[in-house]
């Protein structure tokens, strides 16, 4: 099959197709063929230095995938040869989404929502399960919440934003002037220009801060929470500020979620959740997706067709 791998690590001109072994399902898994494959910031940050993940012979990059089942192993009883699904397969293992074919665990995956195209449904699993995982499992955010969410217009804000909004919150939500209108379309109640004003200074008596930036972004964040109030940070454990004050800090790193998923195909069909596809490109175009997304202006999701 043809797949992307890394060459070196370093930068995306290290990316290359090339022709690699297609995988072989084994005991509860399946095997996809490939149709889109999401891109996301954990993708590039492995691809320059290796780290964060373990990873198989030839190292593959990706791991949001949408596509067909080709074949299944001994054991899976939930999928037939031809189901549409959608997923985040072995997280943090080695995964090998930008390829024709990927091997899963069958509960890593989910049906693909009838109502999204295949490239819609790969620009959900990674960023919708991140935002399901810190919103609704670690933060059990409640109706009439306050919700403040960073960066609300990224891959895992504007899916986050939607999934507050789902649960009955207030949601306020950070960006950039030029992307309020979508902000507030996605359903947020307010947004802050983050660029003009320090958010700390214009809310106050927060319930939950879903921070994807980290730094001292997280730090300033605990100012505006209200006492039992949480703290969900997403980059690394690092980023987890010393609480004070009866609030809660926390760092959370998605995993494969079977249920997390149907949930939020349930949501998607509901109307309620809706990914934002911001560029699409051809597989052999990859080194080009981690371009565009290194540079931080990405609205919504990239992702990569896979013919």
């Amino acid at each position: 099959m043809r797949a992307v791998v890394v060459e070196q690590w370093g930068g995306p001109e290290n990316l290359i197709e090339r022709e690699v072994e297609r995988p072989v399902p084994g005991l509860n898994e399946v095997l996809v063929r490939v149709h889109a494959a999401g891109v996301n910031p954990v993708d590039w940050k492995t691809r320059a230095s290796g780290a964060l993940i373990e990873w198989g012979a030839v190292p593959m990059v990706g791991w949001d995938v949408s596509g067909t089942v080709e074949a299944v192993g001994p054991g899976v009883g939930m999928f037939r040869p031809g189901d549409e699904v959608f997923g985040m397969p072995l997280f943090p293992r080695q995964a090998g989404a930008y390829a024709q074919y990927v091997v899963a665990p069958a509960r890593h995956l989910a049906p693909k929502p009838a109502s999204l195209t295949h490239v819609e449904a790969a620009a959900l699993p990674l960023a919708a399960l991140t935002a399901w995982q810190a919103l609704v499992d670690a933060a059990d955010v409640r109706p009439g919440e306050r919700v403040l969410i960073h960066a609300a217009a990224g891959g895992v804000g504007h899916l986050a934003v939607q999934i507050a909004k789902a649960r009955g919150a207030y949601v306020i939500g950070t960006a950039s002037a030029g992307k309020h209108d979508l902000v507030r379309q996605l359903g947020a109640d307010e947004v802050i220009d983050y660029r003009s004003v320090r958010f700390e200074d214009a809310v106050a008596d927060i319930d939950v801060v879903l921070d994807g930036l980290g730094g001292e972004t997280a730090e300033r964040s605990l100012k505006v929470l209200r006492p039992g109030g949480r703290l969900i940070t997403l980059p690394g454990p690092d980023d987890v500020p010393a609480t004070q004050d009866g609030v809660r800090a926390m760092w959370v790193l998605v995993e494969p979620d079977h249920l997390g998923l149907r949930e939020i195909a349930a949501l998607v069909e509901q109307d309620a959740v809706k990914p934002i596809v911001d560029t699409v490109l051809p597989l052999v175009q990859a080194a080009q997706a981690h371009k565009l997304g290194e540079q931080g202006r990405t609205t919504g999701k990239i992702v990569l067709t896979v013919a």
